[in-house]
């Protein structure tokens, strides 16, 4: 299949790149322009070096033939934030409309990108479990690196399955086939797999990881968040269970996955997001030696990045919709600016500071009093997360940089999203009583609402999940997915902040949200079993 041939190929440039990173979080390593596979994997050092790679793959530009492809934060932006319910960019919407509002899932040109980046992620992935047992080392480093190859591998394959799958409850028990899959070093064609098989083996990569990581001495350091460990690996497993309605399995992985990694404080809930804290199980790297400059998340998507601070498209608003039913008492409320906290009584896409300049200058002083504290250490400290003369309600403050011009880490996982998949888990298996439970540890016991209670029960309860699960979650690229897993049409008509190009409501269909194969996988792979524009060789 010459496509993923490339990917293969490809992927041992990526695993040198590490070799030439300048950064002091990163492993220091020798400076070099190439490595050969045998380097790359033949010490456990070698291949600690190897899972750098992976995790600079996640957060450095690449390209199959659009700009900003730059890993995870391309997929959480344009994948997932872009198409969901409660985010909204309206600077961009009257030119990005048609993927904002699902248009483009057949596209093409589109569709390339995640196929190409989680597949060079498990290409990658292969070579390090393919060789690590032979590689000379430490014996407990060789177990950890093992356990994490085996989680990056687990990760993507999960993470294809949200975009290139029918809904597990579409799947006709799982026998549909879609994903190719491929646990080797081979690159010749190959027929996709039943999602059955593909889950299949997302379990039993994330089992070898945990078992291999268990028999470890070797433990991730803390600050090394882009690195998977024990708890990534159960993660993983939570995820890909509660995708396949599995919720007995979820429950019990996310319940592991969350030890050791307690929810945050309010002060760190409201420090910007762009510093790991006691709850990011997984993250990017974020060192400003590693900047990935205009394509970065914190570029375009954080409030005091340059897009957010220095023009006028601004960072990002949250559909009031979902605002209006989170109470005040919320600390994750106060990351937006809803009309209620400068006394406006409008919903309006935004606020002109020359046309209303006693509501501007409100805006600016509410924003002050709730960041400038906690941002005053960054070297791109709080600016204001200000358009130019104007603010869109909605406008958002969760997530900022610490430098210039959009230098900040990320997250992936955080024990946050275990405890909510513990509690629809436990609502889909008629424990809505644990459910309440895990939504008032989620709400009150952590202080970010503190007169939150819960007594829901039934479809009530589980509405109640989807609306905090869509609070706590808001832009880490969950808005698809979720939406898609939920079987639950993508519905912004009621919101009032919205732009009118993407004030529409995607219904469900049968092919379950699902994303067209890329034609560089049908036309080239001959064994490739789909029907769409396969080209006969």
């Amino acid at each position: 299949m010459k496509t993923f041939k490339y990917i293969v190929l490809g992927c041992l440039a990526s695993l040198s790149a590490v070799m030439t990173s300048c950064s002091s979080d990163y492993l220091d390593t020798t400076p070099t322009e190439s490595v050969s596979d045998k380097t790359a994997t033949g010490t456990a050092e070698n291949i600690y070096k190897s899972l750098n790679g992976i995790a600079r793959t996640m957060s450095t530009q690449q390209y199959m033939g659009q700009q900003g492809e730059c890993g995870e934060n391309r997929i959480m932006s344009l994948y997932e934030n872009y198409m969901s319910q409660d985010y909204y960019y309206n600077a961009f919407a009257s030119g990005w409309g048609p993927i904002m509002n699902m248009k483009y899932t057949q596209n093409n040109y589109y569709s390339t990108y995640p196929w190409y980046y989680y597949y060079n992620i498990i290409g990658q992935a292969n070579a390090i479990i393919a060789n690590v047992d032979n590689a000379t080392g430490d014996e407990e480093l060789k177990k950890f690196c093992k356990g994490a190859a085996l989680t990056f591998r687990a990760y993507a394959y999960e993470k294809l399955i949200h975009y290139y799958a029918p809904r597990w409850q579409d799947s006709n028990n799982g026998e549909s086939k879609v994903i190719v899959l491929r646990t080797d070093e081979s690159t010749g064609d190959k027929a996709p797999s039943s999602l059955n098989d593909v889950y299949t083996q997302i379990y039993k990569d994330c089992q070898d990881a945990i078992t291999s990581f268990e028999s470890s001495n070797y433990k991730r350091p803390s600050t090394q968040v882009w690195i998977p460990n024990v708890n990534v690996a159960h993660a993983v497993y939570a995820r890909a269970a509660l995708y396949r309605q599995d919720y007995q399995t979820a429950l019990a992985q996310a319940t592991e996955a969350r030890k050791g990694y307690p929810l945050m404080s309010n002060s760190d809930y409201q420090a910007g997001f762009c510093k790991p804290t006691s709850e990011w199980l997984f993250g990017s790297y974020g060192g400003a030696s590693e900047n990935n400059w205009y394509w970065s998340f914190g570029t375009q998507f954080s409030c005091n990045g340059y897009y957010g601070s220095n023009t006028g498209y601004g960072a990002g608003q949250v559909s009031d919709a979902l605002t209006s039913q989170i109470p005040n008492t919320d600390v994750r409320k106060h990351l937006f600016l809803t009309p209620d906290k400068i006394g406006w009584s409008k919903s309006d896409e935004y606020l002109d500071g020359e046309a209303d300049p006693a509501a501007f200058n409100k805006a600016v002083a509410y924003m002050d009093s709730i960041h400038e504290a906690y941002t005053s250490g960054y070297a791109a400290p709080y600016q204001g997360c200000k358009r130019a003369g104007y603010f869109f309600m909605g406008s958002q403050w969760k997530f900022y940089v610490f430098d210039t011009p959009g230098v900040g880490y990320l997250p992936f996982i955080r024990s946050s999203e275990m405890l909510l998949i513990e509690a629809e888990a436990n609502h889909f298996l008629g424990n809505d009583a644990a459910a309440q439970a895990n939504l008032v540890e989620l709400n009150k016991t952590t202080g970010r609402d503190p007169e939150y209670t819960c007594t829901k029960t039934g479809d009530a309860m589980f509405k109640e999940i989807v609306k905090y699960r869509s609070l706590e979650l808001w832009g880490e690229g969950f808005g698809f997915s979720d939406y898609k897993r939920w079987n639950l049409p993508m519905d912004r008509t009621n919101s009032a902040n919205v732009d009118p190009s993407i004030m529409v409501r995607v219904e469900t269909n049968a092919t379950g949200w699902a994303w067209r194969i890329p034609l560089r996988e049908t036309d080239y792979n001959h064994e490739y079993l789909g029907t769409q524009n396969k080209t006969v060789k």
